[in-house]
């Protein structure tokens, strides 16, 4: 059976709390405010960007979306990766396995208020699509709303890593190479992109459990908007999200720390608190 929906109940977040999303990043100072969105998959982070984006638009403002999705390394970069350091990089998602230098490029463009294009990876493809296939924007940006599982995420101490975390791990990293690579790319990479964000809001899951079965309903909603096309079965989603396991842990222990603002959800990602 195919999920109907895979946000809030609501089919969105409560107007109120997109308002002061969207308060809270006009208010930063930033001469074009980016304002992230932090929460592991399945959580909602992209319905709340597009309603920002929406509240935005019908204040006069030109706003977009841009996800950490959309800036992951092409196939091909992802195939040179698996052979040089370890053959899990091949599977988008983990640290190191996106374009940052793109990010950067598309970030600095929308603090020039420069015309721009907006990349966009094919999740059922496995591939970013072409850039003549990019979304373009002509206009200057008044602001920007990021999205992504992990945005924010600080790296984890070495000593974290010596124990294998899931059957991925045990099966695949049996050594700890693929782990300790990602690690240290948070670790080295990551903070310049994620100090370029002038909010960041976190949308926190009860705990990493719920995770499997939100990432699932969100894979069966893309297919069936795309019947003629086939996507992951269970089985493999079930892996595929042991990728992001270690890192998604480490977001829900320490981004409550790290947000400017925490909005708490529970199973059916109704909220529970917003700090």
């Amino acid at each position: 059976m195919v999920a109907t929906a895979y946000m809030p109940k609501a089919k969105g977040f409560p107007d109120t709390l997109v308002e002061q999303a969207l308060d809270d990043a006009l208010g930063s100072g930033a001469a074009v405010p980016v304002l992230a969105i932090s929460g592991l998959q399945g959580s909602g982070k992209s319905t709340l960007a597009a309603q920002v984006v929406a509240r935005a638009r019908a204040r006069g403002l030109n706003a977009a979306t841009l996800s950490i999705d959309d800036v992951y390394l092409t196939r091909s970069q992802r195939q040179r990766l698996a052979r040089q350091i370890h053959p899990l990089l091949i599977t988008r998602g983990p640290p190191g396995t996106h374009d940052l230098p793109l990010a950067h490029a598309l970030l600095d463009a929308v603090a020039a208020r420069q015309p721009l294009s907006m990349p966009r990876f094919d999740k059922l493809a496995d591939e970013r699509l072409p850039e003549a296939q990019w979304a373009r924007l002509s206009q200057p940006l008044d602001l920007l709303v990021f999205e992504g599982w992990f945005l924010g995420t600080p790296a984890q101490d070495e000593a974290a890593l010596q124990r294998p975390l899931n059957a991925l791990e045990r099966e695949g990293d049996s050594d700890g190479r693929w782990r300790h690579w990602c690690n240290q790319a948070l670790a080295r990479d990551y903070p310049a992109l994620w100090q370029r964000c002038d909010r960041l809001w976190f949308l926190q899951p009860p705990d990493f459990s719920v995770v499997p079965r939100w990432r699932w309903q969100q894979e069966q909603a893309m297919q069936a908007a795309q019947p003629d096309r086939s996507g992951m079965s269970r089985p493999q989603l079930e892996r595929f999200v042991q990728y992001f396991e270690r890192v998604s842990r480490q977001a829900l222990a320490t981004l409550p720390a790290v947000a400017d603002r925490v909005i708490a959800l529970d199973a059916q990602r109704q909220i529970t608190a917003a700090r």
